[in-house]
């Protein structure tokens, strides 16, 4: 008897691909069986609308997005210029539209995909200096629970992580700061941090989820008043 034919490999598009953590998640997906393109900036740069557009114009296929490409510059209101508030609002928030946008065109031809944006716990608390990145963050959320009702008919996902505070290349100075890591750390009842490996787990299995979409997924140990 011929063997079956093989199934195609599942795609996975991870934005932000040179970043630490988009880097971590790719190789649990691969390990998991996907085919995994990370690009970098200079491949998909996800504020412009003809770079998003150029990059789904080759694939034939897209199985999970993974929205990660982020910026934060931290600054006071009264010091945050217009730049800077539209710099961090424009990766973060705009960017995440753009992809998800042509990732949901190619998504409902298949009738299946899931969508999953990297959030922050910064969207829950604003903290002080992050008025832009915790507006944009914030409204990822709404971006999230809005493309999960729109096109939940057509087989689609879209949910929202919120990693938790990860040490990478652009947080790993924050921690240098003994009183402020202390700080950091007496937030969280268990006293220690999230790590980008049990992320990229948790977006595996939550991938393998099929019945979960429109959802918010903190995975550190800070514990909010019910609103």
């Amino acid at each position: 008897m011929p063997s079956p034919p093989e199934s195609p490999p599942r795609i996975a598009v991870i934005t932000g691909g040179a970043g630490d953590l988009a880097q971590t998640i790719a190789a649990e997906l691969r390990q998991a069986g996907f085919e995994v393109l990370t690009p970098g900036r200079d491949a998909l740069d996800v504020t412009s609308a003809d770079s998003v557009r150029a990059f789904f114009a080759g694939l034939k296929q897209l199985d999970l997005l993974v929205n990660s490409a982020g910026v934060c510059h931290d600054v006071s209101v009264l010091k945050m210029t217009e730049a800077d508030f539209d710099h961090v609002v424009d990766v973060n928030l705009k960017g995440a539209f753009l992809v998800s946008q042509a990732a949901v065109k190619l998504m409902s031809k298949q009738r299946h995909g899931h969508i999953v944006n990297i959030g922050s716990y910064s969207a829950l608390s604003g903290p002080a200096g992050q008025a832009n990145y915790a507006a944009a963050k914030a409204g990822l959320i709404g971006l999230t629970q809005s493309i999960a009702k729109e096109y939940g008919a057509r087989n689609i996902r879209a949910n929202c992580v919120l990693p938790g505070f990860l040490e990478t290349k652009m947080t790993r100075h924050l921690l240098e700061d003994a009183a402020w890591q202390e700080n950091l750390l007496s937030q969280h009842t268990l006293g220690r941090l999230n790590t980008a490996q049990d992320v990229a787990r948790f977006i595996l299995f939550l991938n393998g989820m099929e019945n979960v979409s429109g959802q918010v997924f903190q995975l550190d140990s800070r514990v909010r008043r019910w609103a």
